[in-house]
């Protein structure tokens, strides 16, 4: 049996995808490579090109490969353009899901674990904010990702398929054996972008919004290194597979940081000062939120590995500089 991962290719995919290899799974990529990279998929893997709009196509993936279970991560995921572009976001993250595990239900697949995400909880009133909190969603992003996980609550309710939505919160860092990173042209990721403009990349960084109800005014967010993400989607699958019901956790480690202390964090690790403009608000950015994680160390049994800013940030360095020597090579 094999493990489809839709978006198998950009930045958390393929972390994933060679943390499934690294286990002895067989896997199967699906993706269109409109933001992945078809270096960032190991030959180990099978990579399809291809929508997970596309039915006959998903279909005929799932039966050809015998594949048991889906983790899907495909999708848009940049939160002011979702404001601007709110039908796009439907289409891609919500639409296309639902052809997703119509394709899924119709195979009769069984397990399946979809990349959700903190934005669901919008501004919340309480942090760290816990799984039981009404979600809230500030955005087209937040509210499209919603709508997947209510689709797939239903959808586990009139068929046999059980599944686990893990809320991310901020994702960063690269693979510790410098595989892969975050390698997407015009990132808006904080860490990335200060990351870049400490290796002369951008020749300065904007700060959203200095006047939040923060200690230095600036958003706070819980950022969780992709390595550890990859492994709660480990966990959920040994959850599923062992006979899990439908459930809903957290990824972060219930500790936040500032914008402003991030980037100084990367000034600290490259050793290197750069320019810092301060921005009005965005729209769609919360105040501050923070996981609660009480629930996904309990029941899956994860335990971070990496929950440390320097280390995230260090490695996140180390990967732009690996891509910036690639880049000038290829």
């Amino acid at each position: 049996m094999s493990v489809l991962v839709t978006g198998g290719a950009g930045y958390i995919g393929s972390h994933m995808v060679l943390e499934l290899l690294d286990a002895g799974e067989t896997v199967v990529v699906l993706d269109n490579l409109v933001t992945g990279f078809r270096w960032a998929v190991p030959e180990a893997a099978t990579l399809v090109v291809g929508d997970i709009g596309d039915i006959e196509l998903v279909t005929t993936v799932i039966r050809q490969h015998r594949i048991d279970a889906i983790i899907h991560f495909a999708g848009s995921v940049v939160v002011p353009d979702s404001v601007s572009d709110p039908l796009g976001y439907y289409h891609n993250n919500t639409a296309n899901s639902r052809t997703l595990i119509q394709a899924a239900v119709a195979t009769g697949i069984k397990h399946f674990i979809f990349s959700s995400t903190a934005a669901v909880y919008g501004n919340p009133q309480e942090n760290p904010v816990t799984e039981a909190a009404v979600p809230a969603p500030m955005s087209p992003y937040g509210t499209s990702k919603l709508m997947t996980e209510l689709m797939l609550a239903d959808a586990s309710r009139a068929h046999d398929l059980s599944y686990v939505a893990l809320r991310y919160f901020n994702v960063a860092g690269a693979d510790p054996q410098g595989r892969t990173g975050q390698s997407t042209k015009g990132a808006t990721h904080l860490i990335k972008v200060a990351c870049e403009t400490a290796l002369g990349k951008r020749a300065r960084i904007e700060v959203f919004g200095t006047d939040y109800p923060t200690p230095d005014g600036t958003c706070i967010r819980d950022y969780i290194h992709v390595k550890d993400l990859v492994r709660a989607h480990t966990s959920a699958l040994v959850y599923l597979r062992n006979g899990g019901k439908p459930d809903v956790f957290n990824c972060g480690y219930t500790k936040g940081y500032s914008v402003i202390e991030v980037i100084a964090a990367v000034k600290r690790m490259s050793n290197r000062d750069f320019e810092v403009v301060l921005s009005p608000r965005r729209p769609g950015d919360p105040a501050a939120i923070v996981a609660a994680s009480t629930k996904i160390r309990a029941t899956l049994g994860w335990v971070p590995e990496h929950d440390d800013l320097d280390q995230i940030v260090a490695q996140a360095l180390s990967w732009e500089d690996h891509l910036a020597r690639f880049n000038r090579t290829t």
